[in-house]
């Protein structure tokens, strides 16, 4: 499978530069996989998020990625004054974190750099996926709030504000420990929440500490041959029961976001009865064309990057040609694109 075959042509000015104005006021473009059609096209309807409640099932159960975003991006400056960016991707000790930076070319072990409040960090270790740092002072969620910044994607191209603090987080989040926000998540407000239990729906919650791999693209020529990066994540007892009794009685999981479905296809442990087990765990699962789906139903999801991990996933939940359907409709209207953009539902 060629990784160019999940290209498209996105407009530059449909790429969301900022949110909407008001929480779950984004479009909503839903694929019903079922809506028959030649080649088997799904039909596709045009709706809003705040209209999510009334489009679901009662019997659904809905899922959601509760993890928090730190300010995890920060600014050091190197022993001959070049000005350097860092993204900290994961804790290993109070000194030690694993990083990426916007020079990653010109960062070897042994290199220092000075940060806010005279902190400093010296380059220990290098490889193709980042670097390693050793801080002389335990870098923490307090500091980072302080002299860090929300790190927003690359295709954002500003920096952050203050509003970002607020609505580059959902309003369920927890657990602090993402590099990205689980942007699926960002369309919903406590009315919408509570709608949908009005509804009867069963709201659920998982966590999957989101890396910025996420948002890498594919480099291989072919889909197949790609490494995807690793997550940790924790389903509790009580959504394990939740999501275990709904595949026994025949209710429909509806993952929020791609973060949700593959951590929940990742805690399968029996595959013939639809199972999950509870406890933490890390996912390196690359879900592309082919994979059977043993626990997800339908997928609530934003657009994605052309040649990513992530419209790969979303093809392969949908199909291909659907998904390709799906986008030139979203274009040709004018949705907006990736992670402050619109919002699919894949039913």
């Amino acid at each position: 499978m060629k990784t160019n075959d999940f290209y498209f042509d996105l407009p530059e000015e449909l790429i969301a530069q900022f949110p909407t104005e008001d929480r779950g006021a984004s479009r909503l473009l839903v694929l019903r996989r079922d809506g028959g059609g030649n080649g088997g096209s799904g039909k596709i309807i045009h709706s809003t998020v705040k209209a999510l409640p009334d489009i679901i099932d009662e019997n659904t159960v809905i899922v959601f990625n509760n993890t928090k975003v730190r300010k995890a991006r920060i600014f050091g400056i190197s022993d001959n004054g070049a000005k350097t960016e860092f993204l900290l991707l994961e804790k290993i000790s109070d000194y030690k974190w694993k990083a990426i930076s916007n020079k990653l070319k010109k960062q070897k072990p042994g290199k220092t750099f000075t940060f806010p409040a005279e902190v400093k960090c010296t380059v220990i270790e290098k490889d193709e996926k980042g670097i390693t740092v050793e801080f002389n002072s335990n870098i923490d969620d307090a500091y980072l709030d302080k002299f860090g910044h929300m790190p927003l994607p690359p295709y954002i191209k500003r920096g952050d504000e203050p509003g970002d603090s607020e609505r580059y987080q959902t309003i369920y989040c927890e657990k602090t420990g993402s590099a990205a926000a689980p942007t699926a998540g960002l369309h919903f407000t406590e009315e919408i929440l509570a709608d949908i239990k009005k509804k009867g729906a069963t709201i659920a919650f998982i966590t999957l500490h989101v890396g910025m791999g996420t948002f890498n693209p594919i480099h291989s020529d072919k889909v197949e041959d790609h490494v995807m990066h690793e997550e940790v994540y924790e389903i509790n007892e009580e959504t394990a029961e939740i999501i275990n009794n709904a595949k026994s009685s025949g209710k429909k999981i509806l993952a929020v976001g791609t973060t949700s479905l593959r951590t929940l296809e990742s805690a399968v442990c029996d595959d013939k009865a639809a199972r999950v087990a509870a406890g933490k765990g890390k996912t390196s699962l690359f879900i592309y064309p082919g994979y059977k789906f043993k626990i997800v139903d339908q997928l609530f999801t934003n657009f994605h990057t052309p040649e990513s991990t992530l419209i790969v996933l979303v093809s392969a939940f949908a199909g291909v040609a659907e998904i390709k359907e799906a986008y030139h409709e979203a274009i040709a209207k004018k949705y907006r694109f990736f992670s402050y953009g619109d919002a699919m539902l894949i039913l």
